[in-house]
């Protein structure tokens, strides 16, 4: 018998699916892009070089806290002591904040996992313990990851600003290059998938029993259970973002292209 299928808790269905379209495209266009970008990330990462070309810090190393490249640390190196990259200084967090989010579990559930691939389509594994054992129950401090989000997504708004700043060279003042926008859209989509996050809309409007007597919060509350209904596009979007800005970097800071400067 196949295994899922003939499970005490599921239906007496001898076929493994009754589904005729190719619902396997969904896991599968998940399980590439997500690998894809998780080996980028951890070269990257660990890579530690090539990080910051004036004006530009790429995200993956923001804030740059180890033994970092001059001009790249706005906030000191409290972990100038650090032997590795500094990117693993400061990555566990928004990576954290990623991996326990409830669109991302889904995602990686079904894509790496099969638990289950597609709906209607049974999962091969012999039982299912859900969030409630190690390493899934870290999944529950998901909020807690959130609030450090919250502080990442602080420090990219800032290097968003610092983006208009002048490159090597340059004079000084106000210069905004095409990385200046790469950096605006990329702290706009992650401040969207962040704060469209379901922890979020809890801790807005979470536990009060009248709205009508916390006007501010039921509206804040509304806007953010507007963007949770996109959660899942931010959460793409801004996976793209992140990339695309590091990648940027990584091409000014090694030679390979040339920041073309509006003004």
């Amino acid at each position: 018998m196949t295994t899922g299928v003939h499970g005490p808790t599921r239906a007496r269905i001898e076929a493994k699916t009754l589904r005729t379209d190719r619902w396997w495209v969904s896991p599968l266009t998940t399980f590439v892009v997500f690998f894809a970008f998780v080996v980028y990330a951890t070269i990257r990462a660990f890579q530690g070089s090539h990080y910051y070309s004036k004006p530009y810090l790429s995200p993956f190393y923001s804030p740059c806290l180890g033994d970092c490249v001059k001009g790249s640390s706005d906030f000191g190196q409290p972990f100038h002591w650090w032997p590795l990259s500094a990117a693993l200084l400061v990555l566990i967090f928004p990576l954290g904040f990623r991996l326990t989010c409830y669109y991302y579990r889904k995602a990686y559930f079904r894509g790496f996992w099969l638990s289950p691939p597609a709906c209607a389509v049974a999962e091969p594994h012999k039982a299912y313990t859900g969030e409630t054992r190690l390493p899934l129950i870290l999944n529950n401090i998901h909020r807690y990851f959130w609030y450090a989000a919250v502080v990442i997504a602080l420090v990219l708004t800032y290097d968003a600003i610092l983006a208009f700043g002048p490159a090597e060279g340059e004079s000084s003042g106000i210069h905004m290059g095409l990385g200046t926008v790469v950096f605006l859209v990329n702290v706009v989509l992650i401040w969207l998938y962040t704060l469209s996050c379901h922890s979020c809309r809890h801790i807005v409007g979470g536990k009060l029993r009248h709205f009508s007597k916390h006007p501010v919060r039921y509206r804040m509350w509304t806007w953010v259970s507007k963007q949770n209904e996109r959660h899942a596009l931010y959460a793409w979007l801004s996976l793209f973002s992140v990339a695309l800005a590091d990648l940027y970097v990584l091409l000014l800071a090694s030679g390979t292209f040339s920041d073309p400067r509006f003004f």
